[in-house]
């Protein structure tokens, strides 16, 4: 009779892929602290991307999708997790605002797509994109000008839209390192 209580032995198959699994996970974790280095690597891979598609041709779909995609991460990116104009609790008909005074509460920006996250994703997008152009499968013929145009008008439209969305709720998505604050006190002159 075998026992039921026992887990079942693991193939070397699946501990190969667990480990390796664990050591790419790892590997992730160490790069996690160091921003400027993985976006180096990031706009380097997709250098190799361009410098592929510029000398062979060809693959221009996968370059608009691969467009798109980035476009749609970096809209996440600048975008807040809890958006302000569907809060429905304020009473302000324009919708919430994020804090402009000092007697107000504090909000933190918080993102849809954190940084790391959106690092992941165009690097990961932008390998699979170079592989994809090694495969023939993948290199439809299109007119390429009306793919630019259209990959232009869309950026543009895209763009207006968040921009107005960030002026209509007054919020900056881009802070450059800690804030600094003034120790100082200004000394009152008496005259």
């Amino acid at each position: 009779m075998d026992d039921l209580s026992s887990p079942p032995a693991r193939s070397a198959v699946s501990t190969f892929f667990m480990r390796l699994g664990q050591r790419y996970q790892s590997l992730l974790d160490k790069s996690t602290p160091h921003a400027k280095t993985r976006w180096i690597l990031a706009f380097v891979n997709l250098g190799l991307f361009l410098a592929r598609i510029i000398t062979v041709q060809g693959w221009y779909i996968v370059t608009y999708a691969l467009g798109i995609y980035h476009l749609n991460l970096f809209i996440a990116f600048l975008t807040p997790k809890i958006d302000p104009g569907l809060d429905l609790d304020s009473d302000d008909h324009d919708g919430p605002e994020l804090p402009t005074r000092s007697n107000e509460e504090f909000r933190p920006f918080i993102r849809r797509l954190p940084e790391f996250k959106f690092w992941y994703a165009i690097t990961k997008s932008t390998t699979i994109a170079i592989v994809c152009t090694f495969f023939d499968v993948f290199n439809v013929p299109v007119f390429w000008p009306i793919l630019v145009m259209y990959f232009i008008t869309l950026f543009c439209i895209t763009m207006k839209r968040q921009i107005k969305h960030m002026i209509k709720h007054r919020y900056l998505p881009f802070t450059h390192g800690k804030p600094k604050y003034n120790t100082q006190f200004d000394a009152v002159e008496n005259v």
